[in-house]
């Protein structure tokens, strides 16, 4: 049977973003900006650069801003037109007309949950998840990285990553069956094992890419670690049943779901920048006294 490509991708951008109030009172999480461009700008471009045609935001009450940031500003493109000004830097907050959708997510019932309420967009198509909140910095991009192990493998694919021993409870875990370089076999999927329990340091990072089976088992409702409807019980369910795969991302990751991460991933994109990198750096030295 020929592979379906993977054309569209979900972003589940409901969460109310607590651990950075008061600073997402006002605004949504997805719209703090490293540098100068909102999380969910980054992890847009990355879907674009892996092939991706059709993006689905499942929002929530408060997140009109990311329906803003990817529409055209009229009164702000009339206006710096009129004074000579380039536009050239909104042209990636611009998706094209019929390529983006929205589904409202009502209740904070897990990501599971988010997930199953763009079943009806997503069809019965493989799709991508992509959580904006890990911030994944490499060239090529994460998704398009996975896409290339889809290719070669079909089936699900997860992004991995291996964490201390002692986080090993803070997220979803992998079952690890035989190694291709990159690539692990997924033999069962675990979310938030208690403290010495997980059976390995292979963690699941936000990015995947998923066969529409997976809506299947979601539409049980079932709920699991949290009182939530978990993504990573759904996945445990399809393992055996189709080709399932962790790939192990070449580049780097920031949880930019955690204060310090957020900074971090400030920090080292600044002091990359052309623009201001030298200033950051110089300043950072005198700050650290390096």
């Amino acid at each position: 049977m020929m592979m379906k490509r993977v054309r569209k991708a979900v972003f589940p951008v409901g969460g109310l973003g607590t651990r950075f109030l008061p600073a997402t009172k006002a605004m949504p999480k997805e719209m703090l900006p490293i540098v100068d461009r909102p999380l969910i700008q980054y992890a847009v471009d990355e879907a674009r650069e892996a092939g991706i045609e059709q993006i689905i935001f499942v929002t929530g009450r408060g997140k009109s801003a990311i329906e803003d940031h990817f529409d055209i500003a009229y009164e702000l493109e009339s206006t710096m037109a009129s004074r000579g000004k380039s536009l050239e830097i909104l042209e990636e907050t611009r998706l094209a007309p019929g390529s983006v959708a929205y589904v409202r997510q009502q209740e904070p019932m897990g990501l599971g949950h988010a997930v199953w309420c763009a079943r009806d967009i997503v069809g019965d198509e493989p799709f991508a998840v992509l959580l904006a909140d890990d911030f994944m910095v490499g060239k090529p991009g994460c998704l398009k990285q996975m896409m290339g192990a889809y290719e070669r493998t079909g089936g699900n694919i997860i992004c991995a990553q291996e964490v201390p021993e002692d986080q090993t409870h803070l997220y979803g875990i992998i079952t690890p069956g035989a190694r291709d370089g990159a690539l692990t076999e997924v033999k069962g999927l675990v979310e938030k094992p208690r403290p010495g329990t997980a059976p390995s340091n292979l963690c699941v990072i936000g990015r995947y890419i998923l066969q529409p089976e997976v809506m299947r088992v979601l539409e049980r409702q079932e709920k699991g670690a949290g009182g939530e409807i978990q993504l990573t019980d759904a996945m445990a369910g399809m393992i055996g049943g189709q080709p399932f795969h962790g790939l192990t991302f070449a580049g780097r990751r920031f949880d930019c779901g955690d204060k310090a991460g957020y900074i971090h991933a400030n920090m080292a994109l600044a002091a990359e920048r052309e623009d201001i990198g030298a200033s950051v750096r110089a300043f950072g030295a005198e700050l650290f006294g390096k």
